[in-house]
C-alpha cells in the first residue's frame, strides 16, 4: 500500500526552517502545502487523508482543528509541530503533537530538540526570524559560532520571515514552496548563502528598500505603553508589515506595537507585537476580533474593519497598560 507524504508549513522563516531540518534528516518526496505567512488554515487544502502521512509545521492547531478531525477520520496519520494557540487538542492514536506554547520558543526550535541539534543553524535562523533574538544569539554563542556567522543567520532569518508577508503570493519575491526547494538543498544556512547568493541578495535588497519606506511612515497613536503605525495598501507595505513590527519592538522593548496595513477601503491587516520585555498578550488582543490569532509575543488580525479602529486601540491600550 503506497502512502503519500504531505508537508504542510507556514510560509515564514520558522515554517521553512522547520521543514528543512526534518527533510534533511529524513528525505522524502512530498506534496508541499503552504502559502503566505497569514494563510494558516492550510489543512483545508488537503482533500483526502486516506493513506497519507501529513506533517504540519508552524500553523495554529486551533485554526485547523476541524480539518485535523476530518483527515484523521479519513485515515491520515498526522504529526503536528507548533507554538501557537491550540484551542482544545484532539486525542487520536494517529495524531502526534509536538506543541510548546512558551513565548521563548518557535516551531524550528521544537524540531531542533526532536533532532537533538542536528541542524541547529537552521533552527537559530528561524528563531531570529521569529524575533527571538536573545535566544537565537545565546544558542549561536553556545554552539561556538563567530559573531559574523551569527549576524549572517540573523540576516537570513529576518529576510526569510520578511518574504512570507503579503496578501497573496504575487506580493512575495519568492513563493514559499519555491524558496523551500532552494533552502532544502543545503545542510546549513552558510552553504545556502555561499552557493545561492543571488537569492540572498534579492531578499536583502528588497528588505532594505521596503524598510526605508516604512521608516518614513508616521505614528497615528502612541504613548509609553503602545504605538500604532499605518501603512498604505501597496506591495512594499504588505511585505514589510511584520518585520517592521519586529524592528519597532526591538527599538522600544517596553512598548507594544501595532502595524495597520490598509487592506481595502474598509479593512486593515494588523500585525501586533507585545513588548519584548514582557512577551505576552498579543494573542489575547488579536483574539478579541473575529479574524485575529497568533501567539503570546506576536499576533495578527487578517481583516480589522476600519470602523473598529478606535475600539482596537482602546483594547490594545488596556491589554498592555503597565
Amino acid at each position: 500500500m503506497t502512502q503519500h507524504t504531505i508537508d504542510v508549513f507556514n510560509g515564514d522563516a520558522d515554517g521553512l526552517c522547520a521543514l528543512v531540518q526534518l527533510r534533511r534528516d529524513t528525505p522524502k518526496e512530498s506534496i508541499l502545502v503552504t502559502g503566505v505567512k497569514r494563510d494558516i488554515a492550510l489543512l483545508k487544502n488537503i482533500a483526502e487523508g486516506k493513506e497519507t502521512q501529513i506533517t504540519v509545521l508552524d500553523i495554529s492547531f486551533e485554526k485547523n482543528a476541524q480539518d485535523v478531525e476530518r483527515l484523521l477520520a479519513q485515515g491520515a496519520n498526522i504529526s503536528y509541530f507548533d507554538h501557537h494557540k491550540t484551542g482544545d487538542l484532539i486525542q487520536h492514536e494517529n495524531l502526534q503533537t509536538h506543541i510548546d506554547l512558551s513565548a521563548d520558543t518557535c516551531t524550528s526550535l521544537i524540531v531542533n530538540e526532536q533532532l537533538q541539534g542536528k541542524y541547529l543553524a537552521w533552527a537559530i535562523t528561524a528563531a531570529f526570524g521569529d524575533n527571538l533574538t536573545a535566544k537565537a544569539r545565546s544558542l549561536g554563542l553556545d554552539a561556538g559560532y563567530k559573531e559574523l556567522e551569527i549576524e549572517l543567520l540573523k540576516q537570513l532569518g529576518t529576510f526569510l520571515n520578511y518574504n512570507g508577508y503579503g496578501a497573496s503570493l504575487d506580493d512575495l519575491f519568492f513563493a514559499p514552496a519555491e524558496l523551500y526547494k532552494k533552502l532544502s538543498l543545503f545542510d546549513t544556512p552558510f552553504e545556502f548563502v555561499e552557493q545561492d547568493l543571488e537569492t540572498f541578495k534579492t531578499l536583502s535588497k528588497g528588505y532594505s528598500e521596503d524598510m526605508a519606506q516604512a521608516a518614513a511612515m508616521p505614528l497615528i497613536d502612541n504613548d509609553a505603553d503602545i504605538a500604532v503605525t499605518e501603512l498604505p495598501n501597496e506591495k512594499w507595505a504588505r511585505r514589510v508589515s511584520g518585520v517592521w513590527g519586529n524592528e519597532l519592538a526591538n527599538q522600544h522593548p517596553d512598548r507594544a506595537h501595532a502595524i495597520l496595513t490598509e487592506k481595502d477601503a474598509e479593512h486593515y491587516l494588523v500585525s501586533i507585537r507585545a513588548p519584548l520585555n514582557r512577551k505576552s498578550g498579543a494573542d489575547e488582543l488579536a483574539s478579541q476580533f473575529p479574524t485575529g490569532g497568533g501567539r503570546k509575543a506576536a499576533a495578527g488580525i487578517n481583516a480589522l474593519p476600519k470602523v473598529k479602529l478606535a475600539e482596537f486601540i482602546v483594547a490594545m491600550r488596556k491589554q498592555f497598560a503597565r
